[in-house]
């Protein structure tokens, strides 16, 4: 990130997607917390400091009269918040390209921060609008990417407007770069044994996140409403379960894959069945494969427990992805708790833990254990496109001339 910023406007695409309450209150400002350093790092090198971030999806969820809910996306609801962190106060633009950022951004001066209105506001942002892109960049002399969660998307905010910036003078911010080192230790320089543990509801999700890792993990750890599909595949019997039926065929091949690459992957002994999705649900414990009619795994049990923890904390690296059950429900979070604490176990032990995926982060946030895991990403959908190994558009925008 390292450049003569001194005196200069600097554009820094930022990832403010924050949860907000009915009262339009955050709930959650670890997204917000994550860019700080990169603000700061800024402000201490006395550059004028323009922010741009989206909030939701506001072209998706419009009002019936098919306009945007401003009230409901705007990213006014930040800006108290956002100036009790950086300890300074924030100027706001009501638009991202219009007359009201163009003036501020011409008056903004050295030491400043300025934040642009939603960028979905935009009906060209999505889209990568190239000359929406152009306008963004006219705001600033620097574009910085520090928005990792939004780096698999060719966005004009996120990738398109790199384009008008040559390499001196755009770069990855601090987050970016935290991201993406983290993220090539478990992609590309794994020490061993290395374990993976993957859950979620279905397999399809992570087709391509599991091919990847063939060959390259000694274990994959499978919970979760995906467990049901490769048991289903060998014919156990799964009740009420999850299960993509139209999948059946892909399990057989990616277990038979895994043992031709020498990885080993494992499925819960035993699962928590419910007769209902519901925290008020009778439960019972029984064998993955031998769930009855009428009753559906929600957790997995504590036999699998048992063996997934062995294995994790005997790891030197480990990567989760994915729930091991609906933890959301407290009855069924016994199974995403004891992985968080395995980690977290792990990590006192030497291995190198990372968490990606929101669910998974919110699980290890309600263990308590956050602070014992080597890394916990922000980016659900670019940590598994990143680890499936693609190329994220926004990543090669900076990374290339």
């Amino acid at each position: 990130m390292k450049k003569d910023y001194q005196g200069k406007k600097v554009l820094v695409r930022v990832d403010f997607n924050v949860p907000l309450d009915d009262q339009y209150n955050i709930t959650d400002d670890t997204r917000i917390q994550a860019a700080l350093p990169t603000i700061q790092e800024l402000l201490d090198n006395n550059a004028a400091v323009i922010l741009m971030s989206h909030l939701g999806r506001p072209q998706k969820k419009k009002k019936e009269d098919g306009s945007i809910d401003r009230d409901r996306f705007t990213l006014r609801h930040v800006v108290d918040h956002l100036a009790l962190l950086v300890g300074q106060s924030i100027e706001f633009a009501a638009d991202t390209v219009g007359e009201d950022a163009r003036q501020k951004a011409d008056a903004i001066r050295p030491g400043d921060v300025l934040l642009l209105e939603n960028t979905r506001f935009e009906p060209g942002e999505e889209k990568g609008d190239e000359d929406l892109a152009r306008k963004m960049s006219e705001l600033a002399d620097y574009f910085v990417n520090d928005a990792f969660g939004t780096a698999h998307r060719a966005h004009a905010s996120t990738t398109k407007v790199a384009q008008f910036f040559d390499q001196e003078h755009k770069s990855f911010g601090f987050l970016m770069e935290k991201e993406l080192n983290n993220a090539e230790v478990v992609r590309s320089n794994p020490q061993k044994p290395y374990t993976a543990v993957i859950g979620g509801a279905k397999v399809s999700d992570k087709i391509g996140l599991l091919e990847n890792l063939l060959g390259k993990c000694d274990y994959i750890l499978v919970g979760g409403g995906m467990a049901y599909t490769f048991f289903r595949a060998y014919g156990g019997k799964i009740g009420n379960s999850l299960v993509e039926e139209d999948k059946l065929e892909l399990a057989k091949e990616l277990l038979h894959n895994a043992t031709k690459k020498h990885t080993e992957i494992i499925l819960p002994q035993d699962s928590v069945i419910a007769d209902q999705f519901s925290n008020d649900a009778q439960t019972q414990t029984v064998a993955s494969d031998q769930i009855p009619d009428g009753w559906m795994g929600l957790d997995i049990g504590p036999k699998a427990i048992k063996r997934f923890s062995e294995i994790i904390e005997k790891s030197k690296t480990v990567m989760w992805n994915g729930p091991m059950g609906v933890f959301e429900m407290e009855k069924f979070a016994s199974g995403s708790i004891a992985i968080a604490e395995a980690m977290a176990e792990a990590t006192k032990r030497g291995a190198f833990t990372m968490v990606g995926g929101g669910d998974s982060v919110s699980a290890v946030n309600q263990s308590g254990e956050s602070d014992n895991i080597s890394f916990i990403s922000t980016g659900g959908g670019a940590m598994l496109e990143y680890l499936e190994g693609k190329t994220l558009p926004g990543v090669a925008a900076i990374s290339n001339d």
